[in-house]
Formats: C-alpha cells, sequence, structure tokens
C-alpha cells in the first residue's frame, strides 16, 4: 500500500503549529521577548548562528537552555573567560597505552561536538580562542592536527555577550561578527511583563517544559525552508538593500555615504532570503514577501555595517541608519499582469 505525497501547503501548516507550540513551551518560562523568540527560530531552521547581546539579568542564557529543553537535541554551554584555550572547545588528542603497552593517540572531542552550543560571554576570551569557533560555524567541522571531524547535525551555535561590561573583554572581530546570522538585541521588560516575571519566578517552582521536535525533524524543517519561493523581486529587492549600505557603491543615499565608513557583504544577502524564507515557513506561507525581509533587515545588518564618527558626533546609530535605509529604499515594481 502506497502512501499518498502530502502537499506542501499542509506541510506548511504543519511547520506553523509546531513553532507556535515550540513558542508557546518556551513561553512557560521566559515572559515577553517575542521577536528574540522569533528570530532565534528562524536562525535554528535556517542553520543559521545568533550572538544575543543584552545586558545581565535578562534571561539570555536561560532562554536558550530552555530552548535546548523543547528540542530533544543535544545540549552544551561553554562559559568564555580569559584563559579558555581552543582545546577546551574542539578536544585534543591523548596518549593512552592498551594492555600490551603499545601507546597510541587518540581524539577527545570537546563540547564542541553537541547540537546547541551556547557560546556565554564569548567576548571575554581571547582572538585565539574565538577563533576555534569560526571552522566550526562556516564549515561545521573541526580540525585537530592532521585530521578533521564533522560535527553532529543539526548543529547551531547561540552566543552572548554583555554590551556594558568592557573590563577584561575582546571585541569580536569582523570576520566573526559576518558569521552569525542575527546579531538580536535583548532589550528591557516592559512593565506588565516585569511584573509577571517577579511574580512566576519568586515562589521556588520551575516550570516544566516538553519536547516539541528531535533533531531528524529540525533536520527536515530547514530542508522545507530551503523549499520557500524567492521571487526575483524579492532578490532584486534585497541585493538593492544589502548595494546601498556601502558608502563606495553609486546606488548608495548621500546619508549612508556621510555616515558608514563600510556596508555589508554579499553574505547579508544570503541571511536575508533565508531568514525571509524562515519567516514565511513559520507563518505557513508558500513564498517570502517583501515584509518578511524588511522584518530581519536590523538583525542582519546591525553588525556588518561600520559608522563613522560624523554618524556618532549627530547620535545616529546602526539601527537610525538602517531603519531610514529601509524607508528611502523602495521594493521593485511588480508588473501587473495582462491577460
Amino acid at each position: 500500500m502506497t502512501t499518498k505525497p502530502r502537499n506542501l501547503g499542509d506541510v506548511l501548516q504543519e511547520f506553523s503549529q509546531h513553532r507556535q507550540l515550540m513558542q508557546d513551551e518556551l513561553q512557560k518560562v521566559i515572559v515577553g521577548q517575542a521577536e528574540v523568540i522569533e528570530q532565534i527560530f528562524a536562525a535554528v531552521f535556517t542553520r543559521g548562528h545568533c550572538l544575543l547581546v543584552g545586558v545581565p539579568g535578562l534571561a539570555k542564557t536561560l532562554m536558550v537552555s530552555t530552548l535546548a529543553r523543547i528540542l530533544d537535541i543535544r545540549f552544551k554551554r561553554i562559559q568564555f573567560t580569559p584563559d579558555l584555550m581552543p582545546s577546551d572547545i574542539t578536544g585534543t588528542n591523548v596518549l593512552e597505552e592498551d594492555e600490551r603497552g603499545r601507546r597510541d593517540f587518540r581524539f577527545v572531542g570537546g563540547p564542541i561536538f553537541t547540537n546547541i552550543l551556547l557560546a556565554d560571554e564569548i567576548n571575554r576570551t581571547p582572538p585565539k580562542t574565538q577563533a576555534a569557533l569560526l571552522q566550526a560555524r562556516q564549515d561545521r567541522e573541526v580540525t585537530v592536527g592532521q585530521e578533521t571531524y564533522p560535527l553532529p547535525e543539526p548543529f547551531f551555535t547561540i552566543a552572548t555577550q554583555n554590551p556594558i561590561e568592557q573590563e577584561g573583554t575582546y571585541p569580536l572581530p569582523e570576520a566573526q561578527l559576518d558569521r552569525f546570522m542575527f546579531n538580536i538585541k535583548v532589550d528591557y521588560p516592559s512593565a506588565d511583563e516585569e511584573e509577571q516575571i517577579l511574580a512566576t519566578t519568586t515562589h521556588g517552582e520551575q516550570a516544566e517544559v516538553r519536547k516539541v521536535l528531535s533533531g531528524k525533524a529540525i533536520l527536515n524543517l530547514q530542508n522545507l525552508v530551503g523549499k520557500v519561493a524567492v521571487s526575483e523581486y524579492i532578490v532584486q529587492y534585497v541585493a538593492r538593500l544589502v548595494r546601498a549600505t556601502r558608502p563606495v557603491d553609486a546606488t548608495a543615499p548621500p546619508f549612508v555615504r556621510e555616515l558608514i565608513d563600510w556596508g555589508a557583504g554579499p553574505r547579508a544577502g544570503q541571511f536575508l532570503i533565508q531568514g525571509g524564507k524562515a519567516l514565511a515557513a513559520m507563518d505557513g506561507r508558500f513564498s517570502v514577501a517583501i515584509e518578511d525581509v524588511q522584518k530581519i533587515t536590523i538583525p542582519v545588518l546591525r553588525h556588518r555595517i561600520c559608522t563613522n564618527f560624523q554618524a556618532q558626533a549627530e547620535g545616529m546609530t546602526n539601527e537610525d541608519i538602517i531603519e531610514r535605509l529601509v524607508r528611502e529604499t523602495p521594493p521593485p515594481v511588480i508588473p501587473k499582469y495582462s491577460g
């Protein structure tokens, strides 16, 4: 007996329901932060990595550890410190002696061999150790000595960073930042949310969450997101938006040339399209809309443009410039169909 293949619409609707179920479980523990959660989900379903930036006490670590609890996959946390070595992350070769007295090296994998890796306070470790994550995030493999070891699938890194603590920190180089799909700002809760946090977290009980997705299901959903349609007009809009961030480009508006030293590279456009696909799929839709791209423009571009002294003197942040850029970059005109 052959089973009838399911149509894409039914699969997308089921995906949307799973996503809502994940959010419901996560928000048993996390109050508010709906945009942050949506962006983390978008990164997970597109094989992306994200950087959570916020002051201490905003539940960044709790958010990631709770996400790991609702997904039936492995989770490891690394607390980054100034004395952390690359081998503490990747693992190392150890010399072992068998019962016959023969000695040989055996590789012992580090905590990076997991599905979700929480890199806590990633800017508190020197660049040498930060670089240990580069190959893992880009190629999903680790090289130790002369051997290269593949990482398990799915694999994604969620790093946290404290923006106000400068003592004993090592700012992430641009090459490191560019590997993060999203730079997600975790902001203070609203007044109502803060009251709810105080009421629910001070009675000594911990909310129970249940597992929603397995590792295999996540891989299937990642493949599904890749099949979401992207029209040529969306591609044109994304390319126009990214190129407009570069002060040397002829299409850049005057304010970009005045306020930005350098803009985003092609990887930003790739992430805008992939993130747009994830938002569309999580909403149960077949194709990416302009609004999907605009919704994630700030977390994708925030860490990919560099403002100059004039922007700082005028009090213009990266977010201000990106918002203005979105307002002043019109989407392509879609020709009307005439039958």
